[in-house]
């Protein structure tokens, strides 16, 4: 069984810094695409960055150009440098990894338990 484990959540204030962390039990490079998704209170969960196996990564539109997601393969982690934190982006962040098989045609995805983010104003 696939475990991930993140780690780094805080209370920081509005424009700081924070960096979190996802350990894997199993080699990173078992996975397709790594990644960050988070839920605020009484909303969806949300897409935030992704990396694939490949190292492209990609973004949401609201932290562009402040979150930063990097991995280490030599560690089994990704990692989500966030910089300039807003009070919207105050959610529980989970780590994520999927697994695409082309023979079954089927996404098998796994999740953290998740780490709280809360930025203060």
């Amino acid at each position: 069984q696939v475990q991930l484990v993140e780690s780094g959540g805080g209370l920081v204030q509005s424009g700081g810094s924070l960096r979190l962390s996802c350990a894997t039990s199993a080699s990173i490079s078992n996975f397709n695409s790594m990644g960050w998704y988070r839920q605020a209170p009484g909303k969806q969960r949300e897409f935030v960055a992704g990396i694939t196996l490949s190292g492209s990564t990609s973004y949401a539109d609201s932290v562009k150009g402040r979150f930063t997601i990097s991995k280490d393969n030599a560690k089994d982690s990704v990692f989500l440098q966030m910089n300039n934190l807003k009070p919207e982006d105050t959610a529980v962040y989970y780590c994520n990894a999927y697994v695409l098989s082309p023979v079954l045609k089927r996404r098998t995805d796994y999740w953290g338990q998740g780490t709280q983010v809360t930025v203060s104003s």
